[in-house]
């Protein structure tokens, strides 16, 4: 396999350079002085952050864009074989390297990498320890999923040699990962399209474990059921976290403000330490926090700049996002797309003030849809009021006899008011009809149906 070494720039091609995790890799190699070509389909804000930089991005996608320069290939999953690109670069018998075998290779030339894995919560983790690190004297390289404010982008090429990336399950991915620090922060079952069932996803997590240097350490939550299937025969110190006394790190005297968002004290393996006051809603965001205080403690980050960070951390972009008001309404939009996310998000929503909680949800992918149905029916089902959107399809046909008018009827059967609509425009005529003063409306989905509260407030 093709090595990228630091000390030896060379000029690497990205297909499909303006996804958030590529554009990420692409920015922090132009600041080791490779040269960097890449190609999608259209032209976006990140392409236009890259040309900046000084990449050379050509759109669309053409095998006239394998040029002689070229010295590796870089391309992700959702890539097909039949790629022009990627064809060339194989007929031109060019080193190739997946998105996760570069990340991989990135994270072995930083001495304390962090890897956040987990079903649910990996960008709202990362992001959050991100935040401690830049109130630090630490200068980190950070690779986020998402669009954080503080960066103002989903990447920030730093000087020091801490790196810290989100860790995805999917296709095995993170299997390339290696690195000083691992958090776990859950394990359910998710990306059904391509682990078997639970267990397969587990056995995936334990491999993901392993990869943790002996001489560091794995931030792993205690709820986790058989925890010892995961763990055992690693190397590395192994600290748990979660809600019970009987973890490493957990939170005592927790208490919401009007937003919704938590004080408490974070006991660390026996000791109480100072107050903590989170600036995002949700309890699910204590338990995300002690992973972030777990690992900057032991990097030797001062306590009080741990505090200082987790109060700063305001949330990313379609992470629980206030985005206005509508006709007396609260708009948030939110990315939840499993069943415990919404849950957690849904839980976070009901200590905000409101009169009705109005949710209109996307499901992401059928497969998920229809593996676990009856999880997003009950999920749904706290709400005052349910709109579904056609399923976002992402990289799946329709061949999987599920649809969003499914989920709909299994929400009436609970007891909740639902609806299902075809199209956007159909749920922005419903909710201008139906929206009331001090209703809580969130479009909730890993898809495009932020576009509607958008609308709405546009």
């Amino acid at each position: 396999m093709f090595k990228i070494d630091y000390k030896t720039p060379v000029c690497v091609h990205f297909i499909g350079i303006g996804g958030i995790s590529m554009s990420g890799l692409a920015e922090v190699l132009l600041g080791q002085n490779f040269k960097v070509s890449g190609s999608d389909r259209e032209d976006s804000p990140l392409c236009r952050h890259l040309t900046e930089l000084g990449a050379k991005i050509s759109f669309p996608q053409s095998a006239d864009n394998i040029t002689d320069d070229i010295d590796v290939v870089v391309y992700t999953a959702a890539i097909a074989d039949d790629n022009p690109e990627l064809k060339k670069a194989r007929e031109k018998n060019l080193p190739l390297l997946t998105r996760a075998e570069l990340l991989g290779q990135i994270m072995d030339h930083y001495s304390r990498s962090i890897s956040v894995a987990g079903t649910h919560g990996k960008t709202t983790t990362s992001s959050m320890l991100g935040q401690i690190l830049l109130c630090s004297p630490e200068d980190p390289t950070l690779s986020i999923g998402g669009i954080f404010p503080a960066i103002g982008s989903n990447i920030h090429v730093g000087s020091s040699d801490i790196f810290l990336t989100e860790a995805c399950e999917y296709k095995n991915s993170y299997h390339s990962f290696r690195g000083k620090y691992s958090i776990i922060l859950n394990i359910e079952a998710d990306h059904l399209d391509f682990f078997k069932d639970l267990d397969d996803i587990r056995k995936s997590f334990a491999r993901f474990a392993k990869n943790t240097y002996s001489e560091g350490m794995l931030v792993i939550s205690g709820d986790i059921p058989n925890l010892s299937e995961i763990t055992g025969g690693l190397d590395c110190r192994i600290v748990t976290f979660g809600e019970s006394p009987n973890f490493d790190y957990y939170p005592k005297d927790i208490t919401f403000d009007k937003n919704g968002c938590a004080s408490f004290i974070p006991v660390a393996f026996g000791e109480e330490l100072p107050a903590i006051t989170l600036s995002v809603p949700g309890k699910h965001n204590v338990t995300n926090s002690l992973a972030a205080i777990a690992v900057a403690r032991d990097m030797g980050i001062d306590f009080d700049v741990i505090s200082m960070g987790l109060s700063r951390f305001g949330g990313t972009k379609r992470r629980f996002e206030h985005k206005g008001e509508f006709k007396g309404a609260t708009v948030i939009d939110d990315y939840a797309h499993h069943p415990t996310e919404i849950s957690a998000s849904l839980a976070a929503a009901r200590n905000l003030p409101h009169k009705r909680l109005v949710v209109v949800f996307q499901p992401h992918t059928y497969t998920r849809t229809k593996a676990l149905l009856g999880d997003f029916a009950k999920a749904l089902s706290v709400c005052d009021i349910v709109i579904l959107a056609k399923i976002y399809a992402a990289r799946e046909p329709d061949i999987f006899g599920i649809s969003s008018a499914d989920l709909c009827e299994e929400i009436k059967k609970l007891g909740t008011e639902a609806y299902y609509f075809e199209t956007f425009e159909q749920i922005e005529d419903f909710l201008k009809k139906n929206t009331i003063n001090d209703d809580l409306l969130i479009t909730m989905g890993a898809g495009n149906v932020n576009e509607v509260g958008e609308n709405l407030l546009s």
